[in-house]
């Protein structure tokens, strides 16, 4: 006859299995997943990384560094040294250019989210009127000192938008190109007056103010990318990854950041 203490004993005995069993299961079936990030997509990502590694109980090692520019710490400039990666949050051409170098899969670029440049200012600082490309080119003349990254945001500042502005020569006498500390920091500090870089990277600095967007018709607006290493150890858990970010329980985070999810702007 089976008492009752012996049923606790084998419902005990039991439980014990399963939890040795789990904790050796566990290991085998999570994995590490290295991810190379950008500035502008970094935000959303630290807010969805807990959700993500909840569910799959993968853990995310998170490398971070510009999508482009002449710093160790760029992305491009990481992988060609041949620091380990299974996947790369870029923006769009920095993924093309690695996906034709061969350290990227092209199969597996997919677009994230759209970003937009935006203007800082030195909290405190009178707001300025930066709401059409005239007002915004009088506040630059203005300014004594502007600043800009070296990646996507900046490469278009310094390249085309003050062309665009017609103050290419005014702007170049006092501007500086940004290769490391984040520009909202350096607008913070007081070692530039004002500054430009994606609203998403600028959005969550203090000591700032966040004016807003540039006017439309000078916008850029800059699809960051996620893409598979083309020597990712975990292909698998960085697909899950992407599924996982592309997906609508990503789009509150992603708004959140100040970030357009890219299937909502491509509607």
């Amino acid at each position: 006859m089976i008492t009752r203490a012996l049923l606790r004993r084998f419902a005990v005995h039991a439980a014990a299995v399963l939890l040795v069993g789990a904790r050796f299961a566990s290991p085998a079936s999570a994995a590490e997943v290295r991810v190379m990030i950008s500035g502008a997509f970094t935000a959303a990502y630290e807010a969805l990384k807990p959700e993500y590694e909840k569910q799959t109980g993968n853990t995310l090692v998170t490398i971070s560094g510009p999508s482009m520019g002449e710093t160790p710490q760029a992305i491009p400039n990481r992988l060609q040294r041949g620091e380990a990666d299974d996947i790369v949050i870029v923006a769009r051409s920095s993924a093309e250019m690695l996906a034709k170098n061969g350290m990227v899969d092209p199969k597996t670029v997919v677009d994230l989210v759209h970003s937009q440049v935006g203007f800082a200012v030195k909290a405190g600082a009178p707001v300025p009127d930066i709401s059409t490309p005239d007002k915004l080119k009088a506040v630059l003349l203005k300014a004594k000192s502007i600043g800009y990254s070296d990646s996507a945001s900046g490469v278009y500042v310094g390249t085309q938008l003050f062309k665009k502005l017609g103050i290419e020569n005014e702007a170049a006498a006092k501007s500086r190109k940004i290769p490391a500390t984040p520009v909202g920091e350096l607008i913070a500090s007081g070692e530039i007056e004002v500054g430009f870089q994606q609203v998403s990277e600028l959005k969550p600095v203090k000591g700032i103010t966040l004016v807003g967007p540039i006017p439309s018709s000078v916008q850029l607006i800059t699809p960051f990318t996620a893409a598979i290493s083309s020597k990712s150890a975990n292909p698998e858990a960085a697909k899950q990854l992407i599924a996982f970010l592309t997906s609508p329980k990503a789009y509150d985070a992603i708004k959140a950041a100040g970030l357009v999810p890219a299937a909502i702007a491509k509607d």
